[in-house]
């Protein structure tokens, strides 16, 4: 494989509201989002602010608070705060694929279109990798379980992840988080929001993010080549929040996104293959047909998989090894 890197830059103008009769969106509403603890939790799930008990679709919301008592950094990370929601990846981070209900596309083609919609912000990425970076200060993010073609494409017939950023605000504040993990992990993340002038309001967020590979490439001499399954990315999205009067809001919001990762290695674990017995019960084999097919074709199964080894095919990589 190649180097897995991915380069994505978006600009654009969202959330021009006006007031109008029956369809007006109260700009103030969603702040209400950002506290799940709230009476009433707003989401924009039909295309207008409306409080999640009267939104007559299936939808799970996750506030900003819920994410960082999990931990959630991404997307990938809401498989352990959305119901029916998971998003894997095999080949590679460029080709993720979500799945709700069981429900998607699945598949390393990355000319394959993901059945379960990804929007940020309003802006509908393509591929789900294109979402599989880190989110910076959100609000809340809206998980919509089913169709929903009607406001969102053909594209989200299985279902919809929707991504609100954090609006700009009018008092200044400034904030920031440092991580340290296993393998040398480390998070750095910040945020600077604040007026610029009457009725315009400026924000910055940033995260960068390193990991080493917690699986070892070793060549069929077992010499060490490489790690895989690390982590290197960063993340900036600057906003500009105008509203000259009660009735127009407009947010301009351009984000850079950043990834050179290597990934997605696993070790296999050949586990012996039972056959009813004929009396009862169960003969375990003294091999597995599968493992025995993969080393016929020039494979090496690791006697022990939790050493973290992995041999590849000469020509093809994870990353940049060769």
């Amino acid at each position: 494989m190649t180097d897995k890197s991915l380069w994505l830059t978006t600009a654009g103008m969202i959330a021009l509201t006006m007031a109008m009769p029956a369809a007006a969106q109260d700009t103030t509403a969603p702040q209400a989002a950002a506290d799940q603890d709230s009476a009433e939790i707003i989401v924009t799930a039909t295309r207008r602010a409306s409080p999640l008990s009267d939104v007559p679709i299936a939808v799970s919301a996750v506030s900003a608070q819920a994410m960082q008592n999990s931990g959630a950094s991404d997307i990938r990370t809401l498989n352990q705060l959305a119901p029916s929601l998971l998003v894997s990846s095999t080949g590679s981070e460029a080709n993720a694929s979500a799945r709700i209900r069981g429900i998607g596309t699945v598949g390393d083609n990355p000319g394959l279109e993901s059945s379960v919609a990804v929007f940020i912000d309003g802006v509908y990425r393509s591929r789900t990798g294109a979402g599989l970076n880190e989110l910076g200060e959100i609000e809340r993010v809206e998980v919509l379980r089913g169709p929903q073609g009607t406001l969102f494409g053909r594209n989200a017939s299985a279902g919809l992840i929707n991504i609100i950023s954090k609006a700009p605000e009018n008092t200044f504040s400034a904030k920031g988080e440092i991580t340290y993990g296993n393998y040398d992990y480390w998070r750095l993340s910040g945020r600077v929001t604040g007026p610029l002038a009457d009725g315009i309001a400026l924000s910055l967020d940033g995260v960068w993010s390193k990991r080493d590979g917690f699986y070892k490439l070793v060549d069929t001499t077992g010499n060490k080549v490489g790690d895989t399954n690390d982590r290197d990315r960063y993340f900036l999205r600057g906003q500009a929040l105008i509203e000259p009067n009660d009735d127009l809001s407009i947010r301009l919001i351009g984000d850079y996104t950043n990834r050179d990762e290597s990934c997605c290695g696993a070790a296999y674990t050949e586990a012996r293959e039972r056959t009813p017995a004929a009396g009862g019960g169960y003969n375990t084999a003294p091999f597995n047909r599968i493992a025995a097919i993969l080393a016929g074709q020039g494979s090496v199964i690791a006697a022990d998989p939790y050493d973290r080894e992995l041999t590849i095919t000469p020509g093809r990589d994870y990353g940049d090894y060769g």
